[in-house]
């Protein structure tokens, strides 16, 4: 999928459900941390954060109590929107959504004790420059390996046929090169199932993890032939791999 298609397909999916997916019913077994609640635990009540690539806002407003205030941005207006309105739903206050590029936080002109940034892209020098003295930079992306059985059967998919921990390597690399002093890096490839075929479709039809779902001729025949594959007494099964990456100015 192309830059352009993936920012129009974000745009749709921000309007539609902002990056809620709550009501899907899924469980996994192997998951090693929950990236909102670290974030939290590594942030002081006084602490400034900055949250790059922030959807719809779901997470960073449940944040919010424990810090003294959050940027929050994101490139899709739709997104941003959706954020908004899930602000002031919940009345908080602390949280300021800004509609821009993780690339343009430098206009902003702050600097932050936290940065934090799931499943987004972002520029190591950009966030190097708008990380305090001390600072922390956090993040969270889905590995090459991420729903190997998936892609396998449509044989296409977000990197499908890329080596899995090259993104990690490279984002490692970049993070030192930007100067950060500290930089650790932990995954984990956690079992995961889908209660029924309703919640599997609702992902795919909302993510970007099968590109197109639904478009191509024989995708539905594929989505039944994966489905009687892998389902199991516990669910449809499939894996969820991320790292995070925890670095220290």
């Amino acid at each position: 999928m192309t830059s352009e298609k993936l920012h129009q397909f974000y745009n749709r999916i921000g309007k539609e459900i902002g990056w809620d997916f709550s009501q899907v019913n899924t469980t996994l077994t192997g998951v090693k941390w929950n990236f909102y609640e670290r974030v939290k635990q590594l942030s002081k009540p006084t602490d400034t954060i900055l949250d790059l690539g922030t959807g719809g806002g779901e997470n960073i407003l449940k944040l919010a109590p424990a810090v003294a205030h959050i940027d929050a941005v994101d490139q899709s207006p739709t997104m941003i929107q959706t954020a908004r309105s899930n602000q002031q739903r919940l009345a908080v206050e602390n949280v300021t959504f800004h509609e821009m590029a993780s690339e343009e936080v430098e206009v902003l002109k702050q600097s932050y004790e936290m940065v934090s940034c799931c499943h987004a892209p972002f520029s190591a020098n950009v966030v190097e420059c708008v990380v305090s003295e001390n600072g922390i930079f956090l993040t969270q992306q889905v590995s090459e390996g991420d729903k190997v059985n998936l892609k396998e059967c449509f044989g296409r998919g977000q990197a499908f046929g890329v080596k899995d921990g090259t993104l990690k390597e490279t984002y490692i690399d970049a993070l030192k090169a930007a100067g950060f002093k500290e930089v650790f890096a932990q995954d984990y490839n956690a079992v995961e199932y889908y209660k029924s075929e309703e919640d599997l479709r609702f992902l795919l039809t909302h993510t970007p993890i099968i590109d197109k779902f639904g478009e191509m001729a024989d995708d539905e025949k594929q989505f039944q032939t994966f489905i009687a594959r892998y389902q199991t007494s516990k669910g449809i099964q499939t894996n969820s791999k991320r790292f995070m990456i925890i670095a220290r100015k």
